[in-house]
């Protein structure tokens, strides 16, 4: 059985995507779709910006989606696009759903550049922050960010946010808090503990007002049933009912990634294959420390796409 699983923020690279649609029409076209959408050209910022502009947040999730889309129609058009399961890494998840035909491309586009701006506009640059701890698994990590929570005091929050693999696990939250964080994680015996180069703390608390604006957003879009399964980032098991992935979104903003979850669940179903459609390997490198039986391809150019046809 095969998965295929789409890219987070941090995989954007400048130039990604653009030899696929080079080679392939309908991945061009996906990107021409996008452009549309937002009324500019997003395409000429990621395949020759600068590399400060395409990471800010409301860029970097509509570009992500556009060459994962871009990616997977160049799969499509070579007779490689079936798969059992599709699983993203939190905005991955809208391409995921993309992918598996739950809204179109227009749609993700427009929904990922209000879900980066309300994310971004949610805390002010400086209040937040996020950090990964190495070697400690979720249950270590979350009492480690409980324990800065509450020595930070006044009310700040500070949460696991992001369940990656069996030792890595990223925690998120007010700046003071993730700072103490670090500190308590190393004397804990963290292999490593560093702050991340965000530009808010996503998937905590402080999101609030961000899932607000996306239950908003997504109201006025039309779900329909996904062609395959979608295993869901905040449930980490399959889902198929629309109204329930549509609610999910809305979730994800404040709730945990859970991908080590995410990808298990999908070994225990009986995957094997997963294939990483989109910019990047880091998905990958997780899936390889959760599931150490299971093969990973990546999926960004031309070169890859024929390597798997081969």
């Amino acid at each position: 059985m095969r998965a295929f699983v789409f890219p987070g923020q941090g995989a954007q690279t400048i130039g990604m995507g653009r030899a696929l649609a080079e080679a392939y029409p309908a991945a061009a076209a996906v990107f021409a779709e996008v452009d549309e959408a937002l009324g500019e050209k997003l395409s000429a910022l990621i395949w020759a910006g600068e590399i400060e502009a395409l990471t800010l947040t409301a860029n970097a999730q509509p570009a992500l989606m556009a060459t994962s889309l871009a990616a997977y129609r160049a799969l499509e058009a070579e007779g490689l696009a079936a798969c059992d399961y599709v699983a993203g890494h939190s905005l991955g998840e809208y391409s995921a759903l993309c992918a598996a035909g739950v809204f179109g491309v227009s749609d993700a586009a427009r929904l990922l550049r209000i879900r980066g701006r309300a994310m971004q506009e949610a805390v002010p640059v400086g209040v937040g922050a996020m950090a990964a701890l190495l070697g400690l698994d979720f249950a270590q990590a979350s009492e480690v960010a409980a324990e800065a929570a509450a020595q930070a005091g006044g009310g700040q929050v500070c949460q696991a946010a992001n369940d990656n693999d069996p030792a890595q696990v990223v925690v998120s939250g007010h700046r003071g808090a993730v700072e103490r964080a670090l500190e308590i994680a190393k004397a804990k015996g963290a292999k490593r503990a560093l702050l991340l180069p965000v530009s808010a703390p996503f998937h905590c608390a402080l999101m609030q007002p961000a899932a607000e604006v996306m239950a908003e957003a997504l109201a006025g879009v039309a779900f329909a049933a996904p062609s395959v399964p979608v295993v869901a980032n905040v449930r980490a098991e399959a889902v198929s009912d629309p109204a329930v992935l549509k609610a999910l979104l809305v979730e994800q903003v404040t709730g945990s990634v859970r991908w080590r979850e995410s990808v298990a669940w999908m070994a225990a179903a009986g995957v094997t294959d997963f294939w990483e459609v989109g910019a990047g390997k880091a998905l990958s490198g997780m899936i390889k420390r959760i599931a150490k039986e299971a093969t990973t391809r990546a999926i960004g150019t031309p070169e890859d796409v024929a390597a798997a046809k081969a």
